[in-house]
């Protein structure tokens, strides 16, 4: 027989110990009907309006059959009984919790009307462990809304009975976060708020337990309209009088004792953090100190709980829990000892009036026991150090927002946020598991605004809960506009700017502008060059420090640069751009934020023209401000410039739509054409991509035209990369013009080398040279032409002027020599090498494309290192040498792949296919054929469509498929250009894959 769950979750537990559940949530809910009325029998018309709450369908008695059958069938030993006029589910008190609840609660009550408490309060625990949550957590069914308010008062109602029996047996010192929590929860119930007030007084805090009191009455007034009750009345007054209002049955003993506040039920994550707490404070050696640290909203305080309701049976003797209010008014550390003296038994006089008095009695009950001390939120080493025990065998586990970097000994772990499985967790236990999931692209993103923040996650999942009509997207739009989303981030007496408020005010002057300044950055990221060129003081080192050891600023070690990275939370720097607009005027804001930028800029135009120059759209001088920071600071941060650009690559195209943002598109341009530099030649497209188009929309919108040309020509770039040359050239063609118009002559250069380059791979070879030789003419640095005349040589391939293009590339070879750059080395000896080829001399240029491989595997230029591969294989093809052909074909395709260049992964793709065919696998060679053949044909690509027709009709030739054969040779003769010599050598070359090897 499964066991059945209903106080909390439908849950069915099968031996041995597998959970199932019903399928469709009609069986759902008649399960879960039929269980909350066990072993009575519930009316047919009952169980329709539950199942059909609108209209029932007219079969809905056979489908209440069908559905009955279904969950006897599912599960084994299931009893549903067929009365005269309805069902009854027949099952034994311990197979379900709700039954077992009330067995034990009736087993309590007896117990204490038999005058033993104790074994009540035993009886009461073991009924309200039954209990895992709200009652059917998860299901919605209207008609079983008045049953399950009436299960959750019988809870209460035996909650207090249980209290009432732990009074009565001297336990209060167990009881007062248990209570204070359920007040929480019911602030109207009068009978909770006089227990909490015996509790209270019985532990020495009469303060406080008048305090409940006051806050008692004061909620009934305002809400009912009337005064508390006889009984709150009778405690309040015996309180007064310092009488015990219910005098114990026996004296309470002072161990072992409990303060901890009740686990969190929805605890996301932590386990890690968890272990490792549990095995510091476990060690055994000396008194431990464990520190949890961490930003506002963390979830510090939670954690420890967590942690030390799982430490209770290390620490038999008990669990202090002090809180100190550190972060908003710091406790007296005498009160804070008093009371602990309190709850350990010391009264009246015996407690001393010294400070240092009540610290040495305070460790003197701890002595030689094994008791957890739990000091959460401290505000500094000087209020902790009073009251760590003095004696092994105890432990403290303390929460801070700050390091308490001057307490010796401790251990400290860091609470990062909660990773994204986590937070998905955390919403789904808060909103529903099957809201969250059926909106999961827009839980994602309010766990992205949320950056993660438990505190921030628990506020949305709590307006979620309160409104569960409300679309998940509309919560996540409201959180991403980050002018109002801590306004969205408050609940009830929860909210995240009020926390981080908290951590600001305790800083310093200093400390406090150089937080507001770090707002002004839309990096979450940080490097220190940045964060101190937006301080900008003497003193900023200082302030840094006092910012991490806040927890406001994490420092995250040293980046491959050397340099020293800092982190802020999402949700701390919109606070602090909050701070920053109320505070100071916007032009100094946007003095800080120019400063930064213009650091950022400096040191990417350095680092640009340190690199070897892949696209080379010319660096403007234009715009570029003087290096603010040192010289030894750059020549250090840039000692490899491509290790910095990979450091600040994401900032980068960050800054590129910050500076969009608010206008600044001249030097979001200018980052952005340095950053091209290394994007480009790591084949980072779509970082490029993402920038561009923010930049070309930002332009548009303000029209400023000659920005948006040179966006769309770069994105030309990125299309004609991607194989869509038809698009490109078009693309390439509307900005050649408008360029011109504009006057931009060098910029025109380069789109027309990139056009002559597209037309070649289009099969329009003559209007390539055309394009080719315009840009030749129009560049204005031996860059940009050498780039053109590679163009040149490729065009004049296609025209069979093959003499011409050797000199152009003897030209370009002699030129890279003297240059030294090893890029433009090993991309010349493959332009050289293919036209060696083309022009009869294959053993020259094998030697001379085995030189352009080796020099180019020393560089980092993978997109070149691809192509001179590809030619390789081709050359090593024409030589008979199939085996290295074929390894220089994958070696190249695996880097087009990666690097996202698909019409150079076709065509190494297409000659390792033609291999196949010469290896007697033709059949797998073919439908590989079809698929780079249609994606060529896509692309407009017309040579690289006839070679692929023609290794085609080979393969159809192989496996006798004679009419598709011919029908691929023909259109392959339609689409072959007279005079193409770079098509009939590399048709000869494939072709001779398709041969067997010899044997």
């Amino acid at each position: 027989m499964p066991r059945f769950g209903v106080l909390g979750p439908l849950t069915i537990e099968s031996p041995p110990g597998r959970r199932t559940t019903p399928r469709g949530e009609h069986q759902r809910a008649l399960l879960a009907v039929l269980l909350l009325n066990a072993n009575s029998s519930v009316p047919v018309d009952a169980l329709v309006e539950t199942l059909w709450p609108d209209t029932p369908p007219k079969s809905y008695s056979s489908n209440l059959h069908t559905y009955v059958s279904r969950l006897r069938a599912r599960f084994e030993g299931l009893e549903i009984e067929r009365e005269p006029h309805g069902y009854r589910l027949v099952v034994e008190p311990v197979d379900l919790d709700l039954l077992s609840f009330r067995e034990a609660a009736a087993a309590g009550k007896a117990a204490a009307r038999a005058g033993d408490p104790a074994a009540a309060a035993g009886h009461y625990r073991r009924a309200l462990a039954e209990w895992r949550g709200p009652v059917l957590s998860g299901l919605h069914i209207p008609r079983l809304d008045a049953d399950i308010a009436r299960l959750e008062s019988e809870r209460l109602a035996a909650f207090e009975d249980c209290v009432d029996a732990e009074l009565s047996d001297g336990r209060h010192g167990e009881l007062t976060g248990e209570l204070q929590a359920m007040i929480t929860e019911h602030p109207l119930r009068e009978r909770l708020a006089a227990q909490l007030m015996i509790a209270l007084h019985r532990a020495g805090r009469q303060a406080d337990s008048l305090a409940v009191h006051r806050d008692l009455r004061a909620t009934l007034v305002e809400e009912l309209g009337v005064e508390p009750g006889a009984e709150v009345r009778r405690v309040h007054a015996a309180v007064l009088r310092g009488e015990d209002p219910v005098p114990s049955a026996k004296a309470a003993p002072v161990f072992p004792i409990c303060q901890l506040p009740p686990d969190i039920a929805d605890l996301a994550g932590r386990e890690n953090e968890i272990a490792k707490l549990s095995a510091l404070l476990g060690e055994g050696k000396g008194v431990p100190v464990a520190v949890i640290t961490g930003e506002p909203g963390a979830g510090k305080s939670t954690l420890a709980v967590s942690t030390a309701h799982r430490l209770r049976r290390s620490f038999p003797d008990g669990q202090l829990f002090v809180p100190l209010a550190g972060a908003s008014d710091p406790r007296d550390l005498s009160d804070v000892l008093g009371d602990l003296l309190r709850a350990l038994g010391v009264i009246g006089p015996a407690i001393p009036d010294d400070v240092e008095a009540r610290a040495a009695v305070y460790r003197g009950r701890l002595a030689d026991r094994r008791v957890l001390v739990v000091l959460d939120d401290a505000a500094n080493p000087e209020q902790v150090r009073a009251l760590l025990p003095g004696t092994p065998g105890s432990a403290v586990l303390i929460t801070s927002r700050r390091r308490l970097s001057g307490l010796a000994g401790a251990d400290r772990l860091h609470l990062a946020p909660l990773s994204g499985t986590e937070a998905m967790a955390l919403l789904a236990r808060l909103a529903g598991p099957d809201r969250v999931g059926a909106e999961r692209a827009d839980a994602e993103r309010i766990a992205k605004a949320c950056g993660n923040l438990p505190l921030a996650l628990r506020i949305a999942g709590s307006r979620l809960a309160m409104r569960p009509g409300l679309p998940l997207g509309k919560l996540a739009g409201k959180l991403e506009d980050e002018v109002s989303r801590l306004d969205e981030l408050q609940v009830s007496d929860l909210q995240v700017r009020g926390s981080i408020a908290l951590s600001y005010e305790a800083l310093s002057p200093a400390a406090r502008r150089a937080f507001r300044l770090i707002g002004r950055c839309r990096t979450l990221d940080l490097p220190a060059w940045a964060v101190s060129t937006l301080i900008d003081d003497e003193g900023a080192d200082e302030a840094i420090d006092e910012l991490v050891e806040a927890s406001l600023l994490e420092a995250t070690g040293l980046d491959p640069t050397g340099e020293q990275r800092f982190r802020v939370h999402d949700l701390v720097r919109v606070f602090a751009t909050e701070l920053g607009r109320a505070l100071e005027t916007r032009a100094e804001r946007v003095a800080t934020v120019a400063k930064v930028s213009d650091a950022a800029l400096c040191l990417a135009d350095t680092a640009a023209r340190r690199l070897p120059r892949t696209v080379p759209m010319p660096l403007s001088d234009h715009d570029v401000p003087a290096q603010p920071l040192a010289g030894e600071l750059v020549e250090r941060l840039l000692s490899d410039p491509g290790t910095w650009f990979s450091v600040e690559r994401a900032n980068l195209v960050a800054a590129v739509s910050s500076l969009c943002a608010v206008g600044w598109r001249r030097k979001a341009l200018r980052i952005l054409e340095r950053l091209s530099a290394y994007l480009y030649l790591h084949s980072h497209y779509t970082d490029m991509r993402t920038a561009y188009e923010t930049l070309r929309d930002a332009a548009r919108e303000a029209g400023d035209r000659h920005i948006v040309v040179i966006a769309k020509a770069n994105l030309a770039v990125l299309l004609h990369v991607r194989g869509e040359y038809e698009l490109a050239a078009e693309g390439y063609r509307e900005c050649s013009k408008e360029l011109a118009e504009l006057g931009d002559i060098s910029a025109q250069a380069w789109v027309e080398t990139n056009l002559a380059r597209c037309l070649v791979g289009l099969g329009r070879a003559g209007e390539s040279l055309h394009a080719a030789t315009q840009a030749r003419e129009l560049s204005t640095v031996e860059e940009s032409g050498a780039y053109a005349r590679q163009a040149e040589s490729a065009a004049l391939h296609r025209l069979g002027k093959i003499s011409e293009a050797l000199e152009i590339d003897r030209s370009s070879l002699a030129d890279a020599r003297e240059r030294g750059d090893e890029r433009q080395l090993g991309v010349a000896l493959q332009g050289l090498s293919w036209s060696l080829m083309l022009g009869g001399r294959p053993d020259e240029a094998l030697e001379t494309i085995e030189e352009s491989v080796r020099v180019l595997r020393r560089t980092t230029a993978k997109s070149a290192l691809a192509k001179s591969l590809r030619t390789q294989g081709a050359i090593l093809a024409g030589a008979g040498r199939r085996d290295g052909a074929v390894k220089a074909y994958e070696h190249a395709r695996r880097l087009a792949g990666a690097l996202e260049e698909r019409p150079r992964e076709l065509s190494c793709t297409r000659a390792i296919a033609a291999s196949w065919i010469g290896d007697g696998r033709a059949d797998r060679a073919i439908p590989v054929l079809r698929q780079c053949l249609d994606e060529f044909r896509a692309m407009g690509g017309k040579p690289a469509t006839a070679l692929t027709l023609h290794v085609l009709r080979r393969a159809y030739e192989a496996v006798g498929e004679t009419k598709a054969a011919e029908a691929a040779g023909e259109e392959a003769k339609r689409l072959e250009v007279p005079h193409d010599a770079n098509a009939s050598t590399l048709v000869r070359l494939l072709l001779s894959l398709t041969e067997p090897a010899p044997a």
